[in-house]
């Protein structure tokens, strides 16, 4: 069996590993996510090579580190008209981007990469369409209070498995890539790494 590491501290990542029966470890990734955001927005790369890219970022820095093992990469990457987001930097931020998004609809794609012995093998993008409702300010505030700084760890401050279903008036795409993992797809590639039996 080959050892899969997740260079990731997602603790919903981790969840749908181990729901799914996938043996991991956990070893984040240690990038300057901002000056790597800097330099593709620079390049005006299209939104899911945006996030392949942060995600080969990742999966190659700890694939130095455990080189024998497939290392798993992952980012999500939320677009909204021209607009692209980042994670809150605290809960202001968060009520500021929810009532930016709130009637309209946005783009997220979750981008997947492994890398083996500093090489990447495999890269994979899947992106979800979700249009929020328009909810009031009272409800956005008891949302904000509700939910607290665990929003600020979702880079649209949802969690769609939870009370952020409530924010929207229609979701169309795959479940997993909205929560993060296009999970079936790297489901196929674990079984064909012998990470997972076949």
């Amino acid at each position: 069996m080959t050892a899969l590491v997740l260079a990731s501290g997602s603790t919903v990542r981790a969840r749908l590993l181990s729901e799914s029966g996938v043996p991991f470890t956990v070893l984040p990734a240690e990038v300057d996510e901002s000056a790597i955001k800097s330099t593709l927005h620079q390049q005006g790369l299209p939104v899911a090579e945006f996030a392949l890219a942060l995600a080969e970022a990742k999966a190659l820095n700890v694939s130095t580190l455990s080189p024998q093992a497939l290392v798993l990469g992952c980012d999500q990457t939320l677009l909204c008209g021209t607009r692209l987001f980042d994670k809150p930097r605290d809960i202001a931020k968060a009520r500021e981007n929810l009532a930016f998004l709130r009637g309209k609809e946005h783009q997220l794609v979750c981008a997947a990469v492994l890398a083996q012995n500093g090489e990447q093998v495999w890269r994979y993008a899947e992106r979800a369409h979700l249009t929020m409702r328009d909810f009031s300010d009272g409800f956005l505030d008891a949302y904000l209070e509700s939910e607290g700084a665990q929003l600020l760890g979702s880079v649209g401050c949802y969690q769609l498995e939870g009370k952020g279903a409530q924010l929207f008036s229609a979701v169309t795409g795959d479940y997993f890539t909205v929560l993060g993992l296009p999970l079936i797809a790297l489901l196929g590639v674990l079984r064909e790494h012998s990470v997972v039996a076949s």
